[in-house]
């Protein structure tokens, strides 16, 4: 699971590299690139999940969703603790889609690594 939650930081880390340097370089507005954001979590988190499955090998949907989970709660513990601040109920929406998004990265990653080694 550790491997999935570094795996998201690092996409996270290396997407957020990119859009700052973009509307810091380019015309471009936060607004315009809100979608785009969100696709590029809705990946991080399913890559973060199929890792996890993979190296886990067995019950992906559990280890995707635990990998989402504690993604989730890492962010939760930034927003809370930096800025004071709870999940708005939109936040909630998305931390849910993102668990499971996980879990069917998890799910796929089982498979997938199942049949290589079968």
């Amino acid at each position: 699971m550790l491997y999935g939650i570094i795996g998201i930081f690092a996409i996270a880390i290396a997407g957020s590299l990119i859009f700052s340097l973009l509307l810091r370089f380019t015309s471009l507005q936060e607004s315009s690139l809100q979608y785009i954001i969100t696709a590029v979590s809705f990946v991080s988190l399913f890559a973060g999940g199929f890792v996890s499955g993979g190296k886990g090998k067995q019950k992906g949907w559990l280890l995707g969703g635990l990998t989402g989970l504690v993604y989730t709660l890492i962010i939760f513990l930034f927003q809370y603790l930096g800025h004071d601040s709870l999940f708005s109920m939109e936040q909630i929406i998305y931390h849910t889609c993102f668990m499971l998004t996980a879990m069917m990265g998890g799910i796929l990653g089982v498979n997938l690594n199942s049949k290589r080694t079968a």
